[in-house]
C-alpha cells in the first residue's frame, strides 16, 4: 500500500514546475546570507515549500555540488551518472515516504525555477550518494558475484565527542564536530540550514547543497536534542527493503523529542546505508548517548556523566565481527585506532574542565599518537590526508589523498537552548588548503581539478536559528 501511495504521489509531482518568480509566495519567510564562509539558509513552511526555498535560493550551489558529486562517483564506480540515476528511481525512492519524496520534488522545482537542468532523480542521486557508492552498490556486486571497485569502501569521516556532568566545566553537555571528507566535497560542505517545518522541531544543522539530511551530521532541534556522528569503517551490508539513511536521519532531526525516540527513528528500517557511530545528547536531561548503528547489530550506551569520544572506530565486538569484517583494533599505525587513543588522551587531559573553547582545541588538534609527534597528517584528529605520505588501507585512502578535516563545529547545552552553534569552514586549525601547488606536485589528482578549489579557513563563527544578516 505504501509503495502504491508513493508511486501516485511520485508520478504528480515529476510534472514540469512552473517558471517562478522571486515575488513567489512559496518564498515567503525564506531568506539566504553568506557569513564567514558558510551560507546560511532559512527555510520555512510545508515540505513542498521548504524544499522549493532550498531549491530556488541554493539553485547554482546545488548545480555546482551536484557537479561534484557526479563526478567523484562516476570516477569511482566506473560508472556513468545514469546509473546512480537508476538506483535513485528503482532503490531509493519507493522507499522514500511522501513528506520527503514533496520536499525533494520541491527542491528539484526551485532549482528549475532558476534554469538548472536538474530533475528529482539527481536530486534523490545527491542526497543518497552517500549511502549509494560505498554501501549498495558494493553489496550488489557482491550479491551479483562481481567484485566491487577498490575505492567504493566505507570510509572513514570525522573526528567527535560528546561529555557531561563530571567531564564538563558547568557539568552540562558540551559537544564537538569535525567533518573529514574529500576537500572537494568537503569546500562545499559549508551550508548552515536553520528549518521551521509545519510540523516537528525546529532544526539548525550545518549541511550540503541540495542536501535535506545534514550528512555530516552535526546539530540541534527545538527539543534540545544534540546530534553528531562518525562513520563506522570497513562496514559492509545492506537491508534493500530499508529505509534510506538520508531519510531517517532527517526525520529523527525533525520528530525526536527524547534520545530514545530518536533511537528509535535511526533504527527503524534501518538499511546499512551510511553506518556511524552516533552521539546524542539530551539538554533537558542532561543525559547523553552512544549508538553505534551497524545492521546486524545496533548497540546502545547512555550516561549521565562521563564522556564518549568517536574517530571511526566501533567499539561493540559483535558488531566488529558482523559489521565491520577486517577492522583490527591492534593496528594503532590506522587513523581511526591513533585518532582514538589521542581522543582519550585529550579528553582524559582535561576531565571536569571541557567547554567550547577546549572542544575547539580538540577538533584542531595535530598529536599524533603512533608516531609520538605533533604533526598535522592522517593520524591527527585534525586530518591534513593530503601531506600524509602514508595510505589509509581501511579505506582505500591513497598516499597524499586530498582529504581530511573540513568544518568544525561546537555546542553547549546554553548554545543547544537558545539553538545556536559555533562552526569554522575549513581545516578547523585554521589552515588553508590551496589547490593549484598540491595539484602539481601531485598529479595522479588531476582527475579532481574542475571542482577542487582552495579550501581557506574561516574564523570561528556563531550561528543562530532566525538569524538574519549582519547578527
Amino acid at each position: 500500500m505504501r509503495l502504491c501511495l508513493t508511486a501516485c504521489i511520485l508520478a504528480a509531482f515529476t510534472s514540469t514546475a512552473a517558471l517562478a518568480q522571486p515575488a513567489d509566495p512559496r518564498l515567503k519567510n525564506a531568506y539566504t546570507f553568506q557569513k564567514d564562509g558558510w551560507t546560511y539558509v532559512h527555510l520555512e513552511g510545508s515540505p513542498s515549500e521548504i524544499g522549493f526555498q532550498h531549491g530556488y535560493l541554493l539553485a547554482s550551489d546545488i548545480a555546482d555540488n551536484l557537479k561534484t558529486i557526479e563526478l567523484e562517483n562516476t570516477h569511482e564506480a566506473n560508472k556513468p551518472w545514469p546509473y546512480f540515476r537508476t538506483i535513485a528511481k528503482d532503490q531509493i525512492m519507493p522507499r522514500i515516504e511522501p513528506e520527503y519524496l514533496a520536499e525533494l520534488q520541491g527542491i528539484a522545482d526551485g532549482v528549475q525555477a532558476k534554469g538548472e537542468n536538474i530533475d528529482i532523480l539527481d536530486i534523490v542521486a545527491l542526497n543518497a550518494h552517500l549511502e549509494v557508492s560505498d554501501y549498495y552498490i558494493p553489496w550488489l556486486l557482491k550479491q551479483q558475484g562481481k567484485a566491487a571497485p577498490a575505492a567504493l569502501v566505507a570510509p572513514g569521516r570525522c573526528s567527535a565527542f560528546i561529555a557531561t556532568g563530571s567531564a564538563t566545566k558547568d557539568g552540562k553537555i558540551v559537544i564537538a564536530h569535525s567533518n573529514w571528507s574529500a576537500y572537494m566535497e568537503g569546500e562545499r560542505w559549508t551550508t548552515v540550514f536553520d528549518i521551521v517545518p509545519a510540523k516537528g522541531n525546529h532544526i539548525l544543522m550545518d549541511g550540503s547543497p541540495g542536501l535535506i539530511h545534514s550528512g555530516d551530521d552535526f546539530g540541534v532541534n527545538s527539543a534540545g536534542i544534540m546530534i553528531t556522528e562518525t562513520t563506522l569503517p570497513m562496514f559492509q551490508g545492506w537491508n534493500p527493503s530499508g529505509i534510506p539513511e538520508f531519510i531517517r536521519a532527517r526525520k529523527a532531526m525533525q520528530y525526536a523529542n527524547t534520545i530514545d525516540q530518536f533511537v528509535a527513528l535511526m533504527r527503524e528500517g534501518n538499511n546499512g546505508g551510511y553506518a556511524n557511530s552516533w552521539l546524542v545528547g539530551d539538554r533537558k536531561t542532561n543525559e547523553i548517548a552512544y549508538l553505534e548503528l551497524g545492521l546486524k547489530h545496533t548497540p546502545l550506551t547512555r550516561k549521565s556523566t562521563g564522556y564518549f569520544v568517536s574517530a571511526n572506530f566501533p567499539v561493540n565486538p559483535d558488531l566488529i565481527r558482523d559489521d565491520t569484517p577486517g577492522f583490527d583494533i591492534h593496528n594503532m599505525k590506522s587513523t581511526m585506532n591513533a585518532r582514538h587513543v589521542r581522543a582519550e588522551e585529550f579528553v582524559q587531559q582535561h576531565m571536569g574542565q571541557l567547554d567550547t573553547n577546549l572542544a575547539e582545541q580538540y577538533l584542531s588538534d595535530h598529536y599524533d599518537s603512533y608516531e609520538h609527534k605533533v604533526v598535522a597528517a592522517r593520524r591527527s584528529l585534525c586530518g591534513h590526508e593530503d601531506v600524509s605520505k602514508d595510505p589509509e588501507p581501511a579505506w582505500d585512502s591513497p598516499p597524499f589523498s586530498p582529504s581530511g578535516a573540513v568544518t568544525g563545529k561546537v555546542m553547549d547545552a546554553s548554545m543547544a537552548e537558545h539553538m545556536s552553534f559555533t562552526a569554522r569552514a575549513g581545516h578547523p586549525c585554521g589552515e588553508d588548503f590551496i589547490a593549484a601547488p598540491f595539484l602539481a606536485a601531485h598529479p595522479e589528482f588531476t582527475w579532481q581539478a574542475p571542482v577542487l578549489h582552495d579550501m581557506k579557513a574561516g574564523p570561528w563563527s556563531t550561528f543562530s536559528a532566525a538569524q538574519h544578516p549582519g547578527s
